[in-house]
């Protein structure tokens, strides 16, 4: 590939992602340089990543997505960055869309939707929003939002026709860990809100109860996941046990008092 991906460099957040790395490096051939922020992996992500000589991993203390995203733009030396998580593998059309993209264009940023697979399969939906994940260094700004991050983007952002696969082969040991954390930040978000800024999901989320039972319906027979067979459901449920673990930590600060 030449022309545009020349100028742009893929960063990714790693974290112990032995059992995903491999699947998002491999469409990354065209890459002159790719750069990895990784917060401490003990596991075999760093042999991994030694392997390819193209790849500068920087060591950095996890605090937070956005404080890690935006130490990682400090470390690309192209105008253009390619974010990905670890989990996340670029499809064929989709690198094929980027390579045609011109490097003059009046963009800031380009988003892609995502198509959510479980061990390997798509489904035929998913609850994940489109992401902005291409996009000029000196245009990009990132905060935390809940328990994850949102890019601020300074001028226009363009949607790509082509997809981004997310699929997380993780043990389902470590999703349950993270869903402690991840619901923990949530809360956190939710509580220090003004609630006539929340969206009418989110004051859902906020009530505790509703949002569990919404979720489970929602995915299974709105979104059509329930067609998917055991993998859709699964989906489903890890959606659903997600929305559970945060309203019980919104209970457990309400019995305690301290919402």
């Amino acid at each position: 590939m030449t022309g545009f991906v020349q100028q742009v460099t893929p960063l990714i957040l790693t974290f112990n992602e032995e059992d995903n790395i491999v699947r998002t490096l491999e469409p990354l051939g065209w890459a002159r340089e790719i750069i990895v922020i990784d917060s401490g992996s003990t596991d075999a992500t760093l042999s991994i990543l030694d392997c390819d000589s193209r790849i500068r991993v920087v060591t950095r203390a996890f605090d937070s997505f956005a404080r890690q995203c935006n130490f990682g733009l400090s470390q690309i030396r192209t105008p253009w960055v390619l974010s990905l998580d670890a989990d996340y593998v670029i499809s064929p059309d989709l690198a094929a869309e980027i390579a045609s993209l011109d490097p003059h264009a009046p963009v800031a940023g380009y988003q892609a939707r995502f198509v959510y697979r479980i061990f390997g399969r798509s489904l035929r939906a998913t609850l994940y929003p489109p992401r902005t994940i291409l996009y000029r260094v000196d245009r990009a700004r990132y905060r935390d939002e809940g328990h994850g991050h949102r890019v601020e983007i300074d001028g226009s952002v363009k949607a790509l026709a082509a997809p981004i696969f997310h699929d997380d082969r993780k043990p389902i040991d470590r999703w349950f860990l993270s869903q402690i954390g991840y619901a923990r930040r949530e809360a956190d978000h939710l509580l220090g809100s003004d609630r006539t800024t929340l969206g009418r999901i989110d004051r859902f989320r906020l009530a505790g109860w509703p949002a569990p039972i919404i979720m489970l319906f929602y995915t299974l027979f709105v979104r059509g996941c329930i067609l998917d067979g055991w993998r859709g459901i699964y989906y489903s449920f890890q959606r659903t046990i997600a929305e559970l673990m945060l309203a019980v930590e919104l209970l457990d600060r309400h019995l305690r008092g301290t919402r």
